[in-house]
């Protein structure tokens, strides 16, 4: 038998911190916790993309009663630059949520499902993802979901 470890590297920060470019996608990541669609869990999450042509764009959560359906902001965000942009690889993603309290003070982490999605835009485009997770008291910085996801799935399985 053998023990492997598996480690994650990522900075943490303050927005003031990032490049101005980041601050920006950061605080669009923010706004769109606020078109959120989460009557049910009273979870609103935002995500912005920033994509190699310099676009941006917004996405958030979309509940709906059977939850099945519901969708996450980062996939909502990614589909989204899929369907206007298909050629144009996502460079970078900013993450925020907020709770009935407000933004939280911690970052929020993709689900696993919004990992699988960020894995599969990697390997569309051969490029990795610059991630940036907000909190109030900081940020987790961190280039490509292996950070997050490090023993994936992917099309070199299949």
């Amino acid at each position: 038998m053998e023990e492997r470890t598996v480690k994650s590297i990522f900075t943490i920060c303050k927005q003031e911190e990032l490049p101005c470019d980041e601050q920006r996608l950061v605080n669009k990541a923010i706004e769109a916790t606020q078109n959120s669609y989460s009557k049910y869990s009273h979870f609103s999450v935002g995500a912005a993309l920033q994509l190699d042509n310099g676009e941006e764009i917004t996405g958030c959560n979309q509940e709906n009663a059977a939850f099945s359906v519901t969708i996450c902001a980062e996939r909502t965000a990614l589909f989204t630059a899929g369907a206007q942009f298909p050629d144009n690889a996502v460079v970078k993603i900013a993450i925020a949520a907020r709770n009935r309290e407000g933004l939280l003070a911690d970052p929020i982490t993709p689900c696993g499902t919004c990992r699988q999605a960020l894995i599969e835009t990697e390997q569309r485009f051969g490029r990795e993802v610059r991630i940036l997770l907000y909190g109030t008291k900081h940020i987790y910085v961190m280039d490509g979901i292996k950070n997050l996801m490090p023993l994936s799935f992917n099309e070199e399985k299949l």
